[in-house]
This record gives C-alpha cells, structure tokens and sequence, in this order.
C-alpha cells in the first residue's frame, strides 16, 4: 500500500535527528508522503521551517511534537498533533530539559566510564549542551584502541546489533534500566496530555510495542487520562503487534494513526514513509484532518 501519510519524523531539533525541517519536507515530497509531521523530542522547533517549505512544495503539514512523559512507573512518547506551536508551553516543556542537563551530562560520563571506556569531558563539547547518548557511541566507535572491544563488537559491521549501531547501542547501554541510565524528571502523563489539549492539539501514544510490550491494560488508564489515539503503526511493530493495538484502539474507539520514526542516518535502517501500514490510510486522514 502506498504510505502516503507519515506523521513521526525527526528533524536536526532532536538530538538523535540529522536533516534539517526543509529538507525532510522536500525528501518527502520526493518519497510520495503527501502528508506529513516533524514531532522532535520536546521540542516545538522545526514547525515553522517545516511549515513554510511544506506550502511551498504543496504537501499537507501538521505541527507536531514528541514528548517524554511519565505513568505508573513507565517511560513514554506522546505524540501532539495539530498544537499552537507556538506557545510558550513548549517553551517551557524544553527549558525543563535543559536546566537538567549538566548535572545528567556528567552522572552519564561517570557511568560510561565506568564500563571500562577512557573518555574526557572534553571531547563532549560544553557541558551546557545536550551530549546526547549517542554521542558517546560515535566517540568510543571512532577510537582505534577501541575497535575490537568486546562490548563494542556486536555493533560493529556483521554483529549483531549492527543494523542501527548507535540507536542500539543507546537502547542497550543508556536506555532506562540500563548500566549508563540516569534519571531525568519528565512530567507525568496527564500533564502531558493536558499541555497537548490545551494546545488545542490531540494526544497519541507513540510506538507502543517499543515500550509496553504486549501490554494492552495500561491504555485503559491512559484513555480515561484523555489519550486520544495510538500510533499501531510504525517501524518497531511487526504485522502481529501492529494489530495488537490498533484493535485495542478500536476498542475504545481511539484514533489511529502511522509514523516512521524516521531518524537519517541513525535509524539507516528507516526510511520516510515506510510505517507498516496494511489499512486504509483515509481511515487515519480522515480522523487527523486539521
């Protein structure tokens, strides 16, 4: 089926993006996505760039972010669609983020090093920027002394992790749970979900199979807290978990949508448009028709 739709994309506003908004919106336009939405990591800023190239070229844009949250214990990804971008709401979403980041920046540096890497703050950058997680992947992978060590190996070209070696290679290492993993405070799901309504925009659970698994029983909760769709659609869910939610959706009547994920070069594996989508793609523009 043709994905014409692709509504969770990464610009260079996420630390793990690579393009900038205009160009994702022309590679679109040259992929056949007709509709589209950059939805960086708690940040709003890629809209108004995206926005504007995506007039020009004639494609149909929707404002988007993707916010961290937190319920019963879970890390999640809420997806804005159709948000007042331009409020200082998500001002503040990332200003919370960035007074975090020096004190998380060196508790990280201290965990990897402690797995046995030599690695300097200074080869970080400024501690008041974001180093993000998978900056210490494309530090250690580039050091000759490390090229052949153990815990580098299954990323390394024919390992088994080496499909997508630095976004495995965060999820293995820096992810929650993980020997490098450091606590950031996110807002709870409700007030997640709130920011986005407020906003006049409507709220989706990202990727759910990357992050409950199975588990249909916590959206329950999550829809009585005013979600409003689910993403059962994208490139972490195989045809199995792709019915899983969206029938669970259905059930209570919740939006569905389709997305990507797409990341450049650090999902190489990703590509704009693909999200796995086997139903009618008017049922999803039909339900997100700003």
């Amino acid at each position: 089926m043709d994905n014409y739709i692709d509504l969770h994309i990464h610009s260079n506003f996420s630390a793990d993006g690579e393009e900038s908004p205009a160009t994702l919106v022309r590679k679109c336009k040259d992929a056949g996505v007709h509709i589209m939405a950059i939805a960086d990591h708690n940040t709003v800023g890629a809209n108004k760039e995206a926005e504007q190239e995506a007039k020009r070229v004639g494609i149909k844009y929707i404002p988007a972010i993707e916010m961290d949250c937190r319920l019963a214990g879970k890390h999640l990804h809420v997806l804005g669609y159709g948000i007042d971008y331009e409020n200082p709401d998500f001002r503040e979403v990332e200003e919370n983020l960035i007074r975090q980041r020096a004190e998380s920046n060196l508790k990280r540096l201290e965990l990897t090093r402690n797995l046995g890497f030599d690695i300097a703050q200074e080869e970080l950058g400024d501690i008041g920027e974001l180093w993000a997680s998978k900056t210490f992947g494309e530090i250690l992978f580039a050091k000759e002394e490390y090229k052949e060590h153990e815990l580098l190996m299954p990323y390394r070209p024919g390992g088994a992790r080496s499909d997508s070696p630095l976004i495995n290679f965060v999820w293995d290492f820096y992810a929650q749970g993980k020997p490098c993993y450091v606590e950031v405070i996110f807002p709870t799901f409700e007030d997640t979900v709130n920011t986005i309504h407020r906003n006049g925009g409507i709220a989706v659970l990202a990727h759910p199979g990357q992050n409950l698994g199975e588990n249909t029983v916590l959206l329950d909760e999550m829809h009585s807290l005013g979600l409003d769709g689910v993403e059962a659609f994208c490139s972490y869910h195989n045809r199995e978990a792709s019915a899983l939610w969206y029938e669970k959706a259905r059930s209570l009547n919740m939006i569905v949508t389709c997305g990507s994920d797409y990341h450049g070069k650090y999902k190489p594996n990703i590509k704009l448009g693909e999200c796995g989508c086997w139903i009618d793609l008017h049922e999803i523009e039909q339900k997100i028709n700003f």
